[in-house]
């Protein structure tokens, strides 16, 4: 089941960390494609493959959040023998955070790390109801995100396949209810676009109040800013991983 949830570019069995990779509403494991490459070879990139996506194409995705931690986390276990990081972008960061604190109260190992990208604080959730508009009003809205490019959205054949997968992944946002429990003793590292008009920076401010360690980076660009700056974001992860600066390297060199 592990293989299932958690897609392996290139197995590193010596890896010293394992950074786990959460995509945003309607991704697969493909958004973290060229993380791998990125990585020095002591850490092991472990993209999430959610149902309804990806290899699982075929499998009913979840619409309720509880649901959905509660099978990552079982899914989970076989990876907790050493330590590991989570990354989550958008809907990947509130899904990373609430895997942290189900992980906690299992009393299980929790990640080194928590590094949520461009995804309001859970207490200052503001999220328009997706999950029941119409095609044309939800095609729409993904336009203004920035994230789908035109030619899918355009697409009748791919969108039949990604509405439904979109429709569960923005229920599970739009029907998510915050419940307070002590900050995490894990630190968190907030990223934002600082042109995102989706999750303006004001809206991660309050992930301060979600670990007894916690910072923000601002980077350009939109609300899908990682798309263009993974080299810049790993990096930054990287950075707070190790010790000391690790270099990156690049492909192709």
């Amino acid at each position: 089941m592990t293989e299932q949830w958690f897609r392996v570019p290139r197995a590193r069995p010596d890896a010293a960390t394992r950074l786990v990779c959460l995509p945003y509403a309607g991704g697969s494991a493909a958004v973290y494609r060229t993380w791998d490459q990125l990585v020095p070879s002591d850490v092991e990139v472990r993209p999430v493959e959610l149902p309804g996506r990806g290899m699982r194409i075929g499998e009913q995705p979840f619409s309720r959040l509880p649901s959905l931690v509660r099978a990552l986390a079982d899914a989970m276990e076989p990876l907790l023998d050493r330590p590991f990081a989570l990354f989550g972008h958008s809907l990947g960061g509130l899904v990373a955070f609430e895997l942290a604190r189900l992980l906690r109260r299992r009393g299980w190992p929790v990640p080194c790390h928590l590094f949520v990208s461009a995804s309001a604080a859970p207490a200052r959730r503001r999220e328009p109801v997706l999950h029941n508009a119409s095609d044309a009003e939800l095609k729409a809205r993904l336009l203004e995100f920035n994230g789908t490019p035109r030619e899918v959205l355009e697409n009748d054949e791919l969108m039949e396949l990604i509405l439904p997968v979109l429709r569960a992944d923005f229920a599970v946002l739009e029907t998510y209810e915050y419940h307070e429990e002590p900050p995490l003793d894990v630190p968190i590292t907030v990223f934002g676009g600082i042109h995102d008009r989706t999750v303006r920076p004001s809206e991660l401010e309050g992930w301060r109040g979600q670990s007894t360690s916690s910072r923000l980076r601002l980077l350009p660009g939109d609300h899908f800013f990682i798309n263009g700056m993974a080299l810049e974001v790993v990096r930054l992860v990287l950075a707070h991983l190790t010790p000391v600066p690790v270099p990156v390297p690049v492909p192709g060199s």
